[in-house]
């Protein structure tokens, strides 16, 4: 599970590796001096794998493939692409923002939807109130336990399922289908696009300073951003790519794509500016992503906790009802 936290200690890994870089420390000693104080004890094992890698001749990105699957390949495109054009500083920096810009995010998301969860984990042990009475009157600790573990935990599960669902590491036909399924979610889907552009600019503009010819830049680039209809679209390119057409030509005959990428990809392409367009895309896509989940996550949890309301007030009303009820029939059977 990425959380926020283990974000931010791989962004602070990537920002200690920049400095090293840009002082001019070789990778092996600032894997040295990172061994000897890691961001976190869970990169300690991945740096000593990556030693072992450097050590025997592998490059970093290489080392990285090697270190496990909880190296994304964004990141190892990246990396790659900085060592062959001798921009590993600069790489190491677009790392360390990327990561505390997510970090930062998944953190906002969580303190919007933590007031709702306590409000409703609230409501789940105090309704109905029957059973709150039994345990107050009766004692009945254990069968008060057991009826709210019958609610909370399919919750508890159903969440964990789909967080371990949604993991980058899942075979390409899961994940296929969970791109499909979330893009019909309104705003989570425009925003997992749009992220993922954002990647694929990202990696672009890598690859290409890297000296990467355009045809395997792409194909390395769509690979890294995790959307396999992306993937897709751009694998059916390499006939027509072969034939001499550019991928200008090819972005527009593609509905993958959105027309505001094919604009300024096609302007920088004609230009001969194509590195700074595609650093406008992928600061555009990314903080256009950014504000679509933030506003999901908003939406959400402005829902939760109106259900929540809604559920405790339907709860009072029926205690209440309940209760006149039964004050009604006591004062009949008086009359």
């Amino acid at each position: 599970m990425f959380t926020p936290a283990r974000l931010g200690h791989r962004a602070e890994f990537y920002r200690q590796f920049a400095s090293y870089a840009e002082a001019g420390v070789p990778v092996l000693p600032a894997l040295d001096l990172l061994a000897e104080r890691p961001p976190a004890r869970w990169l300690a094992a991945e740096i000593a794998r990556l030693r072992v890698g450097v050590t025997q001749g592998r490059t970093l990105a290489e080392s990285l493939r090697l270190a496990g699957a909880n190296v994304p390949v964004f990141d190892i495109a990246l990396i790659e692409a900085g060592e062959q054009s001798g921009r590993l500083d600069t790489t190491f920096k677009l790392l360390a923002s990327y990561y505390q810009d997510r970090a930062a995010l998944i953190r906002g998301v969580i303190f919007g939807v933590a007031y709702p969860a306590v409000v409703a984990h609230v409501a789940v042990l105090i309704f109905p109130l029957s059973q709150l009475i039994a345990l107050v009157t009766q004692g009945a600790v254990g069968l008060f336990i057991f009826k709210k573990l019958c609610v909370l935990l399919p919750v508890y599960f159903a969440i964990f399922f789909v967080s371990w669902l949604c993991q980058g590491t899942r075979g390409a036909p899961l994940r296929a289908t969970l791109e499909v399924i979330f893009g019909m979610v309104p705003l989570l889907g425009t925003a997992r696009r749009q992220f993922a552009l954002s990647r694929l600019a990202a990696a672009l503009e890598a690859l290409i300073n890297a000296g990467v010819l355009i045809i395997p830049a792409w194909t390395m680039a769509a690979a890294a951003t995790g959307s396999p209809a992306l993937e897709r679209a751009v694998k059916s390119w390499q006939p027509s790519l072969q034939n001499s057409s550019t991928p200008a030509e090819l972005l527009r005959r593609t509905h993958a794509f959105p027309e505001y990428f094919v604009s300024l990809y096609t302007s920088g392409e004609v230009s001969g500016k194509l590195d700074e367009s595609l650093r406008r895309l992928q600061a555009h896509y990314q903080e256009e992503g950014s504000r679509k989940l933030k506003i999901f996550c908003a939406l959400c949890a402005g829902l939760a906790y109106g259900l929540v309301a809604l559920a405790v007030a339907w709860q009072v009303i029926s205690f209440y009802v309940g209760y006149f009820n039964q004050i009604s029939d006591v004062t009949d059977m008086s009359k």
